[in-house]
């Protein structure tokens, strides 16, 4: 897709804006308000991009990417979207299934015998995707290390007995999400689940979209940090019920394994998708079309309406927090997390990206940044969400 040939057709910021980048006609408040996340928000680095019927309406950044060296954050900066990268993986999933060779009703096990031990023969790939399948953590130590072998998690998933019988209950599995989705992935098709990404979803689309970054395009990669607020949601969610989800190892420790090269170039596919808001305000919009962009198909409409019918909606059994979701896609909640249309769905990321798309408006959009914020109070995408619902749905 010629993303580039579609920015000319989009007018310029000023010159001496903070930030940089393109708005369309009708989309200059969605960059006041961007500019006003580094003004009056004291942000980072950050990019947002949205897609409106097949083009790039807005599509911006700013700050820095590294917080340490105040190196400028570019056009081509990449960010790493912790669970905004189970939006792309659901999209796989989502292929699959349009071209026949899975079925969300189907048990895992149909395509990956040895998950069947331990009474999980009856889970279905459904299951998986709506955070039913009662395997929100791994059992026993898990070091960094381990996070590097994909497939090997995968096998010792297999190996778990789930937490509740026959997905009877649900609990957000923040990181065995990808392991189980990328080994169903690489049973029916033979390739890793970042390879699939590649080949099938952002060459064809022309995204900068990566599980699994190539280490030359390493320069690329924005610094992560954490905001002030962040520490106390930190230990929170590492401390607190279900916090072997994410203490084990410690994931948000400083300094943050994160900033590694080797965790940009690993396949960790709940957490680890390196990408511009450009990439993933397009991936969103190819669905808000009804899965066809130009001349690449991802999927059927049919296909897109099974994977955003509700399959959760109720309160984590670990932690208490409201989850909702279809088939790997969040669905929009109370709080409103992707702006003010009711039937929106997508992912968020921790510490504040938000990548989602408006059906009924043909819209995609992504916000992505480096520095983490407690999410419950972080407003840095509210007011944009809102700025831009009000010029696609009025303007």
């Amino acid at each position: 897709m010629a993303l580039e040939q579609q920015q000319k057709r989009t007018s310029v910021l000023d010159k001496n804006s903070q930030i940089d980048g393109f708005v369309a006609e009708g989309f200059e408040v969605v960059a006041d308000l961007f500019q006003a996340n580094f003004s009056n928000r004291a942000e980072v680095g950050a990019a947002f991009s949205a897609m409106v019927d097949g083009k790039v309406v807005v599509d911006l950044w700013g700050g820095v990417r590294d917080k340490a060296t105040g190196e400028r954050w570019s056009k081509d900066t990449l960010q790493l979207t912790f669970s905004g990268t189970k939006g792309p993986v659901a999209g796989v999933i989502l292929m699959l299934v349009d071209r026949g060779l899975i079925s969300l009703d189907e048990p895992v096990a149909t395509y990956w015998p040895e998950f069947a031990q331990h009474g999980k023969a009856e889970i279905t790939v459904g299951d998986v995707l709506g955070h039913r399948a009662g395997l929100p953590s791994l059992e026993g130590t898990v070091s960094e290390d381990d996070l590097l072998d994909p497939v090997g998690l995968a096998a010792r998933l297999a190996n778990q007995k789930p937490l509740w019988p026959n997905a009877s209950q649900a609990s957000y599995h923040a990181l065995t999400y990808g392991w189980l989705c990328g080994e169903i992935v690489r049973r029916v098709t033979g390739a890793s689940i970042g390879q699939f990404v590649r080949t099938e979803i952002a060459e064809p689309l022309g995204l900068d979209l990566w599980i699994g970054l190539p280490a030359e395009l390493e320069a690329r990669a924005s610094q992560l940090c954490l905001g002030e607020d962040f520490h106390a949601v930190k230990e929170h969610i590492c401390s607190g019920p279900g916090g072997d989800r994410y203490g084990k190892p410690g994931l948000f420790d400083e300094p943050l394994m994160w900033n590694q090269p080797r965790f940009h170039q690993a396949e960790i596919p709940g957490v680890n998708a390196m990408v511009d808001a450009r990439s993933m305000a397009t991936f969103y919009g190819c669905l808000a079309l009804g899965g066809t962009l130009g001349n690449v198909r991802l999927a059927s409409p049919e296909t897109i309406e099974k994977f955003v019918v509700e399959r959760t909606r109720s309160n984590d059994a670990l932690s208490g927090e409201p989850l909702a979701f279809g088939a790997g896609f969040m669905l929009q909640s109370q709080g409103s997390a992707f702006g003010p249309a009711v039937t929106a769905y997508g992912h968020t990321g921790a510490g504040g990206s938000v990548h989602g798309m408006w059906p009924r408006f043909r819209t995609g959009f992504s916000y992505i940044t480096n520095e983490m914020r407690d999410d419950t109070d972080d407003d840095r995408t509210r007011g944009i969400l809102a700025a831009l619902y009000t010029a696609v749905c009025c303007g």
